[in-house]
C-alpha cells in the first residue's frame, strides 16, 4: 500500500502553520497538481519524509525564476517511484496569453509526443494534471474547461488514478471525486491522502 499526499491550488494553514509530524510519517509521494507558492512546496518536501512531484498550474509563472527546492517537475514526462508510473500534463486551458495554458490540439500533441515511453513503461498507473478532464468536474467558463484528449487518454490508457486541480472545491460547487470506466479522478484542491 502507498500512501499519497495530494495538493493544489490553495495552501493549506492547518499544513503551513500548524504542521504535525505524525499526521504525515507514513506519506510515501507528495504530489502537487498545481498553483501553489514555490515556497510552499519546498516546505512540504523538507517536513515530510517523501518526494515531490509536480506539474504547473496556469498561474505557476513564478517557478521559472524561483522553482520550488527538491521537488521535481513531471510535466511532459513518466517517472516510476516504488515501481508506480506517474505522468505528468501540467497547464489550462487555452482562455489568454500567458505560459502554461493549451489548446485542446497543443495537449493532445503532448501526449502523442510520450507514446513512445508510454509503450516501453507499458502505460500508467496515475496521470498527473492541472486542468480536469472534459465535463468530468470540470467548469462552464472557457478558463476552467477540460480536455477532452484526457477523457480520450483514461479511455484508452485506463490509469488507476487521474489527479488534477484547477477546480476549486470552495463552497460545495464540485464534487472532489468522480469515476470514469475504470479511472478514479480526484480533484487535488487544498490537500488529500490517497491509499494507492
Amino acid at each position: 500500500m502507498t500512501r499519497i499526499l495530494v495538493v493544489s491550488d490553495e495552501e493549506s494553514k492547518y499544513i503551513w502553520d500548524h504542521f504535525e509530524p505524525k499526521k504525515f510519517k507514513n506519506v510515501d509521494i507528495i504530489i502537487s497538481c498545481g498553483d501553489l507558492k514555490s515556497e510552499y512546496l519546498s516546505f512540504l518536501v523538507s517536513m515530510i519524509n517523501a518526494p515531490l512531484f509536480y506539474v504547473h498550474g496556469n498561474h505557476d509563472t513564478k517557478y521559472k525564476a524561483n522553482p520550488p527546492d527538491g521537488c521535481e517537475c513531471i510535466d511532459d514526462k513518466i517517472v516510476i517511484y516504488k515501481g508506480i508510473r506517474i505522468m505528468g500534463l501540467g497547464g489550462s486551458y487555452r482562455y489568454s496569453p500567458g505560459e502554461h495554458q493549451y489548446s485542446e490540439r497543443q495537449m493532445k500533441w503532448r501526449i502523442t509526443k510520450l507514446r513512445p515511453r508510454l509503450w516501453l513503461t507499458k502505460g500508467i498507473d496515475i496521470l498527473v494534471t492541472h486542468a480536469p478532464a472534459y465535463k468530468i468536474g470540470d467548469g462552464e467558463d472557457l478558463c476552467h474547461r477540460g480536455f477532452e484528449c484526457f477523457v480520450e487518454f483514461i479511455s484508452k490508457y485506463k490509469p488507476q488514478l487521474l489527479l488534477h486541480g484547477h477546480q476549486h472545491l470552495n463552497y460545495g460547487r464540485n464534487q472532489r471525486i468522480h469515476n470514469f470506466k475504470e479511472t478514479e479522478i480526484i480533484n487535488a484542491f487544498g490537500y488529500y491522502f490517497i491509499e494507492l
